[in-house]
């Protein structure tokens, strides 16, 4: 059965309220968020079906509506978000350096915000992450829409005020438009050419930060090691977004 550290819970249960049931109301008791909790990242490590979910954890029905309710209020989202900065503040973020890409993941059902690929329908999961590996940025979009068009999308899920001074991707990030875009921001892209491009602006001496790449392609590593997240099952978009969130809040949490 897995288990929150005392440590672990603490950090993070300001942001899940206890659910409130008025005093001589009949029916059962509210199941106590720290279990529900336990139980979703059952589910998020075992990518099992909701109703598979042990009967040492609470009722899978409760468990799937107390979720869904912190997916629709992104709940799980100020949580990343106030681990992340607790984390810049320690030092042990640092955002100078970051890194984008993406992966995908395929939708075995049907749902909002899949689209059509070569491999099969499905949805893509767009990360920036700093120069340790850890998640910046992280959120889900239809695997139709190139990762160019992605990339301001992605800092609208960023969690830290201060954008990083350079961003390292891979040739899909060959963009002139997109270089102007984020220059405005404070932003240098960081690339290599795409091997038809005529005109070359890419600075060799600032390639040299492409060899550290790998720490984005860490983390799609630890992400996929929990297994809900490999195969989009859910309806809705939020939810799996909120499937992502929560993983990569497991990363986050070790580091404390």
């Amino acid at each position: 059965m897995l288990r929150l550290s005392d440590e672990q819970w603490e950090r993070i249960r300001a942001h899940f309220p206890e659910e409130n049931i008025p005093p001589g109301r009949p029916g059962r008791k509210p199941v106590p968020t720290r279990r529900v909790l336990e139980a979703v990242l059952w589910i998020l490590n075992t990518g099992a079906q909701w109703h598979m979910l042990p009967q040492s954890y609470p009722n899978y029905k409760t468990v799937h509506r107390r979720f869904q309710q912190w997916c629709q209020q992104e709940v799980l989202r100020e949580v990343l978000t106030e681990l992340a900065n607790t984390l810049r503040d320690q030092g042990d973020i640092d955002e100078r350096e970051a890194f984008i890409d993406a992966t995908f993941a395929s939708a075995k059902g049907g749902g909002d915000e899949i689209g059509p690929t070569r491999r099969g329908k499905g949805v893509k999961i767009m990360a920036i992450v700093d120069r340790h590996g850890l998640p910046l940025s992280v959120s889900t979009h239809a695997a139709n829409h190139h990762e160019v068009t992605l990339v301001q999308l992605s800092f609208d899920f960023y969690m830290i005020e201060a954008k990083p001074e350079h961003l390292i991707g891979n040739k899909a990030y060959d963009s002139d438009d997109l270089d102007s875009k984020l220059k405005k921001q404070g932003v240098e892209m960081i690339a290599p050419h795409r091997g038809n491009r005529k005109l070359k602006t890419q600075d060799g001496r600032a390639l040299r930060r492409y060899v550290r790449r790998w720490l984005a392609e860490r983390y799609f590593a630890w992400l996929q090691w929990k297994r809900r997240v490999l195969v989009r099952w859910e309806d809705y978009p939020e939810n799996f977004l909120g499937f992502v969130q929560l993983a990569s809040i497991t990363m986050l949490l070790k580091r404390f």
